[in-house]
């Protein structure tokens, strides 16, 4: 039977999402648990997107096949006693033969948060601390430049169709916390910590919001291709459902 769960994880210890040669990473310590109630058959588990180093979730989607006894419930309670402190899954429910949630994801929200104030080692395990104030009015006026459909190759990894649809852009304050919500069809690779290391140079006044739409009508890699640090990132909501023109090869923030 196929089954889909949300999972949540602590990046900062792992090698990325997916599975690499002698790294510890979310999927392979979800394929290991699964195989312990398996019979030691190793199912591979598919995720709708594959976060790199050092990047959290809170809600991956992710999907396998188990052939066991256990039920739905039964299975979450089982897979969660087996997983290390730093992941769990939830909503763990049946899917439909094939479902791979790459593929039917509609929308992935991705959250960049900054704690903007007096070092605070609990906060900063998940966020960027920055202690020079944000400018977060003129950091949300040159984030509206990635709003819309654009050719992103300025802030994202090499890819044959750089084409993504940003659908939402949000920086917020919060007394010391800063976040950047971003959502879109799809991402080239590093490409949400790179929109997000020019908005902080907004931000510090170091850069023109002007300087934003500038590179990306440029399309060489923007600023030096600088990215913001892994751990203020997580991969926040994964919306499914249909939706037309999905490109091939599509990859995700790594």
């Amino acid at each position: 039977m196929r089954y889909r769960a949300r999972a949540e994880y602590d990046g900062t210890e792992f090698a990325g999402f997916q599975v690499q040669p002698g790294a510890r990473t979310v999927q392979g310590v979800l394929e290991a648990a699964l195989a312990h109630l398996s019979g030691g058959i190793r199912q591979p588990v598919d995720g709708a997107g594959r976060t790199d180093a050092g990047v959290h979730a809170e809600g991956q989607v992710i999907a396998f096949t188990y052939s066991g006894r256990l039920s739905a419930a039964g299975l979450a309670e089982a897979l969660n006693g087996l997983l290390p402190p730093d992941v769990a899954i939830r909503d763990l429910r049946r899917a439909a033969r094939g479902f791979h949630p790459r593929y039917a994801a509609r929308f992935r929200e991705y959250r960049y948060t900054v704690w903007n104030g007096p070092r605070s080692p609990l906060r900063e395990r998940t966020a960027l601390w920055m202690r020079t104030r944000l400018d977060t009015d003129s950091m949300a006026q040159a984030a509206q430049a990635f709003v819309g459909r654009h050719d992103f190759s300025a802030f994202g990894g090499a890819d044959p169709q750089p084409v993504r649809n940003v659908v939402h852009i949000r920086v917020r304050r919060e007394g010391h916390l800063v976040t950047i919500d971003v959502r879109a069809d799809a991402f080239l690779r590093g490409m949400v910590r790179r929109m997000v290391a020019a908005l902080l140079e907004v931000g510090r006044g170091k850069m023109e919001t002007t300087a934003v739409a500038a590179a990306l009508a440029d399309r060489r890699p923007a600023f030096g291709g600088v990215a913001a640090p892994a751990k203020g990132l997580s991969l926040r909501r994964v919306v499914l459902g249909r939706r037309p023109g999905r490109a091939s090869g599509e990859h995700e923030e790594r």
